[in-house]
This record gives C-alpha cells, structure tokens and sequence, in this order.
C-alpha cells in the first residue's frame, strides 16, 4: 500500500517505516511506494514545503509558495491543480494538509515525546498493535459519512482529521485547524461554468506530461467529459463495460463518441459469468490491502475486466475515472429541505412537482418526506439518530421511502446488537455536544460526505490498478479545485429535475471538447442487474462470510437473523437494503486483511535504538 508519513517531536523517534523513501528538505518525514516524481519538495530546515502525489504547480510556483508558508497561509497550498498530499514548516509549525475528498486522508497519534501522523491509519495503529474501534466501525455501517464522529478514526489511539481540515503540529502539541469554508459563497450555474471547465481541464491536463499513455472510461457523462478532455492531447485508449445484463445504452453513446474524437481508440469490454459483483470473495488474498473497508472489493472482478482490456491494447500510465462526477454536478433531491428551511416555498413546490414525475409519486409526497430535515440542525439531527439508535430496530422498508436526514440511519444499523447500537448512539450525542459549526444547508454536508466516502473508495480502485496493472487511477471531479468550482453552485441548480447535470452542459456548451449528442444526453446507466446477479451467484459465499464465524458476528457489528433475511431476500431478486449489504461485506473483508497485517510489515526500529 501507498502512504506517508513523518515525526514531529523535540526527541528523536524510535522507528522507521519499511520501504520508506526520505521527502527531501524535511528531516522526519518519509514517503512509501511513491515513484520520484511524484514526491517533490523545495526549501529546507525551518521553512520547507513538499507535495506528494499529483501536483500541477511546477517547481517556480513550489518556490514562490515558500513566502505563502513563511507567513502561514497554510489554505493558500491546497489550490493547485491535482490532487495531492500537502506538508509545510515553517519555523517551529509544521502543517500536513490531505485533500478535500479524502483521498489523502491524514491521521495521527501524540506519544510522550512528540507525535506521528500519517496517511494511513492502520500504519500508525501498527505502531503498537492497537486494535479497530468496534464504535467507529459502526458509525461507517450505519451512518456511511465519514465526519459523523469527528475526530474518530477506525482505530482506537489513532484520531483523523476531518474534511476540510489541517494538522497543525507546535511544540504546544497537535491540532486541527479548517482551512475550507463550511459554506461556498453561492455562484451561479451560467457564471461557474467557465470556472468548472478550467478546473477540470487542468485537472486532466495536470496528468498527461506529453509521454505518460492514457486510457478512460467512456460510459456516463462524465467519463466521457474526461475521456474527451484527454483526447485533446494524444490518443486514448477508451473502454466501455457493455454487459448484455445492464440494458442502458451506454454502449451505443460511447461508439458515436469515438467515431466522433479522432483520438479516442474504443474497445467494449464484454460481461461474464464472473464479472458481477462478490466475485473473488472466496480468495481474499487477490485483493488488494486498503485503510479501511472498501467498496471495490465488491466489484473488483468487473473493474479488472475493465482493466485488462485496457492493458490488452495499450499499455496506458493513468487511466482515468469519471468517480465522484455525480457528487459535483449534480444533487440528490434532499435539497428540497434546504428551499423549505430557507422560505423559498415556491421554488420547492415546483421542484417537488419534477422529482415527483420522475418517481411517480405525488409532489405532496415528495415534500412531507423533505420537511422534518428543513426544522433541524446537524447536531439535532445527530441527537434524533442517536435516540432512535436507543430504540427497537426498525422494519426494513428502501431508504428512499424514509424521511430525508442530515445523517440517514442505514439498514446495517438494525442488524447490530442492542449494546452495540447504544454505544454507537452514545458516541453521536457526544459529537453533537461537541459540534462547535455546523453548516447552514443539509446539501452543503451531505456532498462533502458523499465526496468523502467517494474518495477513500477510489483509494480502494487505485491500489487495485497499481498493485495487478501498474497503472495510475485519476479522478480529476475529486480534485480539490473542481470541487469547489462545482460545488459553488447551488444544489437546487445543480440538481434541478428539468436538466440532467445542467453545469456540465453549460461548461461545455459551443467548445468542441464534447460531441453535442453527448451534452444533449439525458441518461444513465446502472449497475442493479450485476448486483442482483451476484447476490444470487454467490449466495453460498456470502452467507459464509456474514455467517456466525463472520468478524462483524463476533463485534456484535452484525446480527444473524436479520442478515440472514436479507440475503435470503436478496437471492431470490426481491428488493433489498444493496447498499448496506455492500459495506457489510466490505467491512467483513477488510477486519479478515487486518489480521494478515503485523506491525513488522510496517516499521523497524531506527538504527540508534539498542535493542536487547
């Protein structure tokens, strides 16, 4: 696995992490995995900065950014193009900067003499063997949004920082400080666009050099966009996962379209038996080692295809990835509760009107499931949750017919033991008494949560792409400046029901960059057909892995009877709770990994330590 990490403290530390390349200009800080041009660095001693990953400012601006962190300007470092690990001294502060999509997450734990912190929380908690945190682990099952508990990491000693924040370590200790605004000074859709096609062209162009051979998917709208993106600079491998069983028409856009880019070579890549999801949960050897639970684990088998068919007919350096499009241009109705809380009555009727046609349900309907949500805060909301946690399981019925929430209760939260479910309320009543800001819109914390599990999940698929193809994964709509170009727009604009991801269109409108058949398109594919398929293939596997030896079982995590239900629900293509069943066995998966890792595999001790 990929990670960095470094000592802050006035003694010298007693480890050393394995495999572990110096990042040049700071003295404790190291950096695993990462190829040489991906870790750059400028200044030295008490003014020093480095940037780890895909950095598109070039060595001038790393230099000229020296005087920004001589005054501490620590928000300032995070605006270039890419997406990348950010570290900065200056003086006796130094501050470690991670993305806004979590895809360079930051960790750390304080010993006596000073503290470690890291990309990587199972790393620091290799330090001294410290176990998963049964409490937080919940809290991913159940609420799926990773700021829900602060500080709190899946690991017991270790705390993470939250979206949007930065580790500030003073010789007065370690702290977090927000560099991001909770809220955007609203922009609107026709003025962003010309914004949000300049971030994501320089987000895309951030990763071709002139040498490095790319591939992309061309599927939905928004790999496509990237697919074209890249094709103005060389030629580009593109593959579209064309499985009979899907039934969109993602195929067909995706054939116009390279007939239409002359620099897009196209390939479909054809379903099997095998590629649906829960294949290759009976040998987990042959996925990759992550952070933490990751949703790729359940679709490894369609993303290798994907991949392989790739390296079949080019060998491509970075294949690029439309993850995390949905979250930036679009929006999911809850921001209906928005427009009620804020009195825009007229305006939430007539959304309600379009999002009840395309459900089939009355606007009446629509607007009684968005009201509780416009009459309450985060840490009131938190409070809710943490007391219906107190109650009865509930019966399940699709997330979709439930009243929207700040933090939606998932169905893995009723499949958890009573004791569990009371700790996990417990620890949510504690992070609302602890809310010190709380954002001011439901849809401004919602797509940053989205954001975030979207980001740590492409980790999962990078590590994959990495470890079997040598191969780069790039999701430029998880880039720091995309995100805040897009996300400076409204979400009843973004997500209006009358346009299908109007910011895209009008970012791209009369540029030649996109077909306008692809602009013009107004639907999506999805991938329930394979779900289905392999709930019903692997039944067997499944039920074994979420059985009564199941890790989740023995936590407490899971409950047998109401797993067992569902599944049994599942294998006979009834409709069932998907997404929770996914980070079950997402879950299940990474604590079995967990006990294949030692703390030998991580760290050594450092040369001028006697050992005994």
């Amino acid at each position: 696995m990929r990670w960095s990490t470094g000592w802050y403290g006035a003694s010298r530390h007693d480890r050393l992490p394995r495999n572990r390349k110096p990042v040049p200009g700071l003295d404790t800080a190291w950096a695993v995995g990462w190829l040489t041009h991906q870790v750059r660095s400028v200044g030295s001693g008490p003014l020093a900065l480095a940037v780890i990953g895909d950095c598109g400012a070039d060595d001038q601006q790393l230099h000229q950014a020296l005087t920004t962190v001589r005054t501490r300007g620590w928000a300032a470092l995070t605006c270039w193009p890419g997406s990348y690990l950010t570290i900065a001294r200056s003086g006796e502060s130094l501050a470690v900067i991670g993305d806004l999509a979590g895809q360079y997450p930051v960790y750390w734990r304080t010993e006596g003499t000073g503290t470690w912190w890291a990309t990587s929380a199972g790393a620091l908690a290799a330090l001294d063997g410290a176990p998963f945190d049964p409490t937080a682990l919940a809290a991913h099952l159940a609420l799926a949004q990773p700021d829900a508990l602060g500080q709190r990491s899946l690991f017991r000693a270790v705390s993470r920082v939250p979206t949007g924040h930065l580790l500030l370590m003073t010789p007065g200790g370690a702290t977090t400080v927000r560099y991001e605004p909770i809220n955007y000074q609203p922009v609107s859709l026709p003025d962003a666009a010309p914004r949000v096609r300049a971030a994501l062209s320089d987000a895309v162009d951030v990763r071709l050099d002139g040498t490095r051979a790319a591939s992309a998917d061309l599927a939905g709208l928004d790999s496509t966009t990237l697919a074209c993106l890249a094709a103005r600079r060389g030629p580009v491998t593109a593959v579209t996962f064309a499985d009979a069983r899907l039934r969109d028409d993602d195929l067909t856009y995706a054939i116009r379209t390279a007939a239409a880019v002359p620099q897009l070579t196209h390939h479909a890549v054809p379903g099997r038996d095998e590629t649906v999801y829960y294949s290759g949960l009976d040998d987990l050897s042959s996925l990759p080692l992550t952070d933490a639970p990751n949703a790729y684990a359940v679709t490894a088998a369609i993303k290798r295809a994907v991949l392989e068919t790739v390296t079949e007919h080019r060998s491509a350096a970075v294949h690029f990835t439309g993850a995390a499009g949905d979250a930036v241009l679009s929006a999911p109705s809850s921001y209906l509760s928005d427009l009620l809380r804020d009195r825009r009555h007229r305006r939430a009727l007539a959304h309600a009107h379009g999002h009840a046609r395309l459900r089939h349900i009355s606007p009446l309907t629509v607007l009684r499931r968005a009201r509780p949500a416009s009459r309450t805060g985060l840490g009131g909301a938190w409070r809710c949750t943490a007391t219906e946690l107190h109650q009865a399981p509930r019966e399940w019925v699709p997330q979709a017919e439930r009243p929207v929430a700040w933090t939606p209760l998932l169905a893995a939260a009723d499949w958890m033991s009573p004791e569990v479910r009371h700790q996990l309320a417990e620890a949510l009543e504690a992070a609302a008494d602890g809310l010190s800001e709380e954002p001011r819109h439901l849809a401004a914390w919602t797509d940053r949560q989205d954001l975030a599990r979207v980001g740590a999940d492409t980790s999962g698929l990078r590590e994959l792409a990495r470890t079997d193809y040598g191969m780069e994964v790039a999701a430029p709509f998880l880039d720091n400046e995309v995100i805040r170009a897009c996300l400076a727009v409204p979400a009843d604009q973004r997500g209006a029901p009358g346009r299908y991801k109007p910011l895209l269109a009008e970012a791209f409108a009369h540029t030649d960059v996109l077909p306008d058949f692809v602009l013009a398109r107004a639907t999506k594919g999805g991938f329930n057909a394979l779900a289905y398929a392999g709930l019903t293939r692997h039944a067997a596997i499944l039920a074994r892995l979420l059985g009564p030896s199941s890790r989740l079982s023995a936590a407490g995590l899971i409950t047998q009877p109401p797993v067992e239900h569902m599944l049994q629900r599942a294998a006979a293509g009834q409709p069932t709770a998907q997404g929770a069943l996914h980070l079950a066995v997402s879950a299940e998966v990474w604590l079995r990994q967990l006990e294949t890792t030692t703390a030998a595999s991580w760290w050594e001790v450092a040369d001028h330590v006697a050992v005994a």
